[in-house]
């Protein structure tokens, strides 16, 4: 049975990323975007990147930063991925990551008009860009950064990227099996799918959310 990966986005507090531990999480997101109500200072997650246990990965969304800028605040906060989450071009998230020395994932906003070809070219051009690129975030396409709660087509996905992608864009209980059964993604990314308020997490909903994802795991066969 596959295990999709699990990212839990948007913490800003410690017994938010303790719930996400203790529930399963693969990785914790801090939002390093000023505009979100779910940024943090790198100091703050600095002290929150404290308390995860091994094999827990931070991440670190960014909004386009100067690569500067991502170095400056990984070294205050020792993320161990980064997340581009803005109009970054390739080459300005492969200089990123270059002065940061951290691997990457990119996001593409989806569109109804995204060709499943669209989506393996960009896939390409970022894979040839850097060493450090580990693969593609696929989100929502909105008028904003970092993610509105809302759901794309999934059938846009070519078989051939869904393994190696990460699956976001209004993900819930409601809807995480069966977006995994149909998907396959390599992983999922969340945030307001298990939040009370924005920024504050729910640990019920975590652990309903995590469970769903294995039920997903669990469904033979692609329902597709």
């Amino acid at each position: 049975m596959q295990r999709t990966r699990i990212k839990i986005c948007g913490l800003t507090r410690e017994e938010d990323v303790a719930a996400a531990v203790a529930a399963g999480a693969d990785a914790i997101g801090f939002v390093f975007y000023p505009k979100s109500p779910r940024y943090v200072t790198p100091q703050r997650a600095a002290e929150l990147i404290a308390t995860l246990p091994p094999f827990v990965t931070a991440v670190g969304l960014f909004v386009n930063h100067a690569p500067e800028e991502v170095a400056g605040i990984v070294r205050v906060a020792p993320v161990g991925l980064l997340q581009f989450h803005g109009d970054e071009t390739a080459e300005q998230c492969a200089r990123a990551a270059a002065a940061a020395q951290r691997p990457y994932v990119r996001v593409f906003r989806v569109k109804p008009s995204t060709t499943g070809t669209e989506l393996l070219e960009y896939d390409a051009q970022c894979r040839a860009s850097s060493p450090l690129f580990t693969g593609v975030l696929l989100d929502t396409f909105v008028d904003a950064y970092g993610g509105a709660g809302k759901v794309f087509d999934w059938s846009l996905i070519p078989k051939e990227l869904a393994h190696r992608a990460v699956l976001s864009g209004g993900l819930s209980v409601q809807n995480a099996t069966g977006a995994v059964a149909q998907v396959r993604p390599y992983a999922v990314d969340v945030s307001s799918g298990v939040e009370s308020a924005k920024g504050i997490k729910d640990a019920g909903l975590i652990a309903q959310f995590i469970a769903a994802v294995r039920a997903g795991d669990a469904t033979p066969g692609n329902v597709a």
